[in-house]
């Protein structure tokens, strides 16, 4: 009479180390694994020289390395041939001491690549020197916004740049209701947008400001995302934040918010990759 063999299935340790292993390489993915996403912003008030300008924004990079010096990273932007690009705070982490070297080597290789723009985040003011940040990044070719605005051409049409410092610099600093008025007299009804770190400072306050589109960072997404929510818990560890991701509208402007690259000290991401904004501007 033969007998037969039974197949014995894997074992309860096996599945429950197999379930280790796969969450705990899903939870490496949500973090280090770079999120190129592409958005277009339209308006009538665009210049028609502006039509089709594109513009790469990183933000709360926290230290975050992508390959070798971020070569990962460059690389990534190098290859949307941006016109311009905007870096909106928190470069560096104080719960990690970034090296200032760190944020000098980045600027200096995006701006080989195109015009780059700097505003100060909170953890930037954590630093002793931010002046001495400043002074040496604008050396390696990037423009520090610093409560003040800049001319942007392209194709025979112009736009204003502004940035603020984050809310944590000096406290003698200009306001962002004067940049603003030096702005919009500067501008005389033109298109203008402004780069501005602190996501949740945009309804109540930056919306007021009349620039055609903010651009900001600092939520980082709500850190954890889940289906039909707009980021699980704040930065400032609220739940169900707002103004996280994407584009938002308050008082009849615009905003679109980062939902950054790294982290800082203790918190992580999930379902919420780290994201290089890649964002179109559109004559509507």
């Amino acid at each position: 009479m033969a007998t037969r063999c039974r197949r014995r299935g894997a074992s309860p340790i096996f599945r429950l180390l197999l379930l280790a292993v796969l969450c705990a390489a899903f939870f490496h993915w949500s973090n280090h694994s770079l999120q190129t996403e592409s958005f277009t912003y339209a308006s009538p008030r665009l210049p028609e020289g502006f039509d089709g300008c594109t513009i790469v924004q990183l933000s709360d990079l926290h230290g975050a390395e992508f390959g070798a010096d971020n070569e990962t990273l460059i690389a990534a932007v190098a290859k949307q041939e941006p016109d311009f690009i905007f870096l909106t705070g928190d470069i560096q982490d104080r719960y990690r001491k970034t090296p200032r070297s760190y944020t000098i080597s980045l600027g200096r290789a995006l701006g080989e690549i195109a015009p780059t723009y700097f505003v100060t985040g909170n953890h930037e003011w954590a630093f002793p020197d931010v002046r001495g940040l400043k002074r040496e990044l604008t050396e390696a070719g990037v423009t520090v916004l610093t409560n003040d605005f800049v001319t942007l051409e392209r194709g025979g049409g112009s736009i204003l740049l502004a940035g603020i410092d984050d809310p944590n610099g000096f406290a003698d600093q200009k306001s962002p209701e004067t940049v603003a008025e030096e702005v919009r007299a500067a501008a005389n009804g033109g298109f203008w947008m402004l780069l501005a770190h602190r996501n949740n400072y945009f309804e109540k306050e930056y919306s007021a400001l009349g620039a055609d589109l903010v651009i900001s960072g600092h939520g980082h997404g709500g850190m954890i995302r889940l289906p039909f929510t707009d980021g699980l818990i704040s930065v400032e560890r609220t739940l169900f934040p707002s103004y996280t991701a994407g584009f938002y509208e308050a008082n009849d402007r615009d905003v679109f918010v980062s939902r950054g690259l790294g982290n800082s000290g203790r918190s992580f991401r999930l379902f919420n990759r780290p994201q290089l904004v890649v964002l179109t501007l559109e004559k509507e």
